[in-house]
């Protein structure tokens, strides 16, 4: 495969941007598909299985580090091959790993085969973020990834709502089902429709030179800054993911196919964030449109605490605490990743896998601290988010490079 040249890029993105955007937001998608349409499966899980909800809810942090490490990997190889040959890969492990889910006889055997279902989930969010950078360029791609939000907010959106019903309708293995028939309409669609747009390198794939590479990415500053302080905010949002069925479902006892209802609200406030932050971009900097709302979520961490502690609306008030919240990421996550890979052209790959890498590596650590309670109250899931909000902001604040403007 050869890259497309930048001729013809351009012309590529005035006649197709929209639908560009929708592809690469669908990409960064199945990690949401894959966690929130069997959300609403989880208390059903342990009892299947007949553990506790911990036990259950680890299965959601074994996905969660297999999408970490699973990044290491993908992101040199999207800079040596090009980005479509890697996501085939992935996108054929996913499917397979989906009907390996289905078929699980114990816990255990769901906790692996997530892992390895994540590892081939991960290729998407990969490529697609090397891929804006690359079709897009460095001063737009905050704007782009605001976008997408649009897309990637659709999954967690609807797949609660699919997942519940689902349970109605068939066991939890239905649920895996379906996520492997979306993942190959996915590649179908991709086959199609997502052209080439790097055409690789005649790069060393040595152990010792890719982590040369990270090295020296990673002694970035300015990336880490964003990288590294976005990502423990966002961490935040899987505390909330990995807890709040166990406190929905069982403490206030709404029922499964209700509960996307919470979620869908939550992440519908996500969605309409990120579309803020892209129109504040014409009048404030990227890093004090995050540093701005890295802010406002340690304020609302401190609302949803009291809720927590008070009980104040019950479900209804706790919902509307955790949609203030939660919607904050929407504007955090699109300036983090859009700061840190500014600089990478050539190997903007790897400086996507490292972004994701360390989203995932701080979401794996929130969503085991959360996996080791069986809360009586909301009150460890609200004092783990607001601990990674607050932690978030501070790493930002002390990161940074002085003076620097977005």
């Amino acid at each position: 495969m050869t890259g497309i040249p930048l001729l013809d890029k351009s012309r590529l993105v005035a006649e197709r941007r929209i639908e560009l955007i929708v592809i690469l937001g669908a990409l960064t998608a199945f990690a949401a598909l894959s966690i929130d349409m069997y959300l609403p499966a989880i208390p059903g899980i342990a009892r299947e299985f007949r553990v506790p909800i911990g036990s259950a809810e680890r299965t959601l942090s074994s996905f969660f580090l297999g999408f970490t490490i699973g990044q290491a990997f993908f992101g040199p190889l999207a800079d040596r091959f090009g980005r479509k040959t890697p996501l085939y890969a992935g996108l054929a492990l996913y499917v397979l790993m989906c009907a390996a889910c289905a078929l699980s006889r114990n816990v255990e055997m769901l906790m692996a085969w997530r892992f390895l279902q994540a590892i081939g989930a991960c290729a998407g969010g990969v490529v697609a973020r090397a891929c804006v950078r690359d079709l897009f360029g460095a001063e737009e791609a905050p704007r782009i990834f605001a976008y997408m939000m649009l897309v990637l907010g659709v999954a967690p959106l609807i797949a609660p709502f699919l997942g519940g019903y689902m349970l109605l309708w068939a066991s939890w293995r239905g649920i895996f089902w379906t996520q492997g028939a979306l993942g190959a309409i996915a590649a179908l669609a991709i086959l199609l429709r997502l052209p080439e747009t790097h055409g690789g390198a005649h790069r060393t794939l040595h152990p010792g030179h890719i982590l040369r590479d990270y090295w020296e990415i990673g002694r970035d500053r300015r990336f880490i800054a964003a990288a590294l302080a976005g990502a423990v905010s966002n961490s935040s949002m899987f505390a909330y993911i990995t807890g709040s069925p166990h406190v929905f479902i069982d403490l206030f006892h709404v029922r499964p196919q209700n509960f996307g209802w919470f979620f869908g609200a939550i992440a519908a406030g996500l969605i309409t964030m990120a579309q803020v932050s892209a129109r504040l971009l014409k009048r404030a900097p990227a890093e004090t449109v995050m540093l701005s709302a890295q802010a406002a979520q340690s304020a609302a961490g401190a609302v949803v605490m009291l809720v927590a502690v008070t009980g104040i609306g019950h479900a209804d008030g706790l919902a509307v605490a955790l949609f203030l919240f939660v919607a904050l990421n929407g504007a955090i996550m699109p300036m983090a990743t859009g700061i840190a890979m500014r600089p990478y052209a050539r190997n903007a790959g790897m400086a996507s896998a490292l972004i994701g890498t360390l989203q995932f590596a701080t979401a794996t650590a929130s969503s085991l601290v959360m996996g080791a309670f069986s809360p009586r109250t909301p009150l460890p899931m609200a004092a783990i988010m607001t601990g990674c909000a607050v932690t978030g902001l501070v790493l930002h604040l002390l990161l940074r490079a002085p003076r620097t403007s977005a």
